[in-house]
């Protein structure tokens, strides 16, 4: 079984159609607790660090075998709180971290303010990781917040705030209006920094790699569970 903390229900469908697609038969025990975000926003993501806690320990008395965090701004304190759970617990955006961590332009596209830092910060954590010659080691990462998308999250106006998202990655990623016509743009991959904007990647016109984080996430925790229910045995 593997559990996955959400800050917003909208993940819920999500992740059961992928688990459907490439996981089936992996049970999934969805855990909602929109209060840790709003707190963490207001207080800092260390300020929720006792319940989120709780909540995971309060999974793995259901049985759970891994955690999967879909929230990035409360990913790091999710991870922090592994040995205290007991199993593996797996931030949804590491994976696509990782991978964009290889190349040396990276764009973080973030809705809430609260995710920059973490995400950012994730993906040079990744980069110095790297081995010699596999990345950058030291990426060139930029970040932009899209105006008004939060809001229409929260007012949930899916489409409009896809839309939104998807506007930001075009803008970002068009050629410099001084540049030659022929230049390239100045950013080799587009981050999605929250799970949420995922279907946003499908409405881009950029031909720039866009990655989001729901499909490596889930399969970061199937394999985790996998690794720690062989090492129990």
């Amino acid at each position: 079984m593997i559990a996955l903390l959400h800050t917003s229900p909208v993940h819920v469908p999500v992740f059961d159609a992928l688990r459907d697609r490439d996981h089936p038969g992996v049970q999934l025990l969805h855990i909602v607790r929109v209060d840790l975000l709003d707190r963490a926003v207001k207080e800092g993501p260390d300020a929720v660090a006792p319940a989120l806690v709780e909540a995971l320990t309060e999974a793995v008395g259901q049985g759970a075998t891994s955690v999967l965090c879909t929230c990035s701004t409360l990913g790091a304190v999710a991870e922090a709180s592994a040995a205290a759970a007991g199993v593996p617990v797996v931030r949804v955006d590491r994976p696509m971290a990782a991978a964009a961590a290889r190349m040396p332009r990276v764009a973080v596209v973030a809705a809430l303010a609260s995710t920059v830092e973490p995400t950012v910060a994730l993906i040079q954590e990744e980069a110095r990781a790297l081995p010699v010659g596999q990345g950058g080691r030291d990426p060139d990462v930029r970040s932009v917040v899209v105006e008004g998308a939060w809001e229409r999250f929260l007012d949930g106006d899916r489409e409009g705030y896809l839309d939104s998202v998807a506007a930001a990655v075009d803008a970002l990623c068009a050629p410099d209006a001084d540049a030659d016509a022929d230049a390239d743009v100045d950013v080799d991959v587009v981050v999605l920094a929250q799970a949420s904007m995922a279907d946003a990647g499908g409405r881009v016109r950029t031909a720039v790699p866009v990655l989001s984080s729901p499909r490596s996430g889930l399969r970061g925790a199937v394999e985790a569970a996998r690794a720690h229910r062989g090492s129990s045995t």
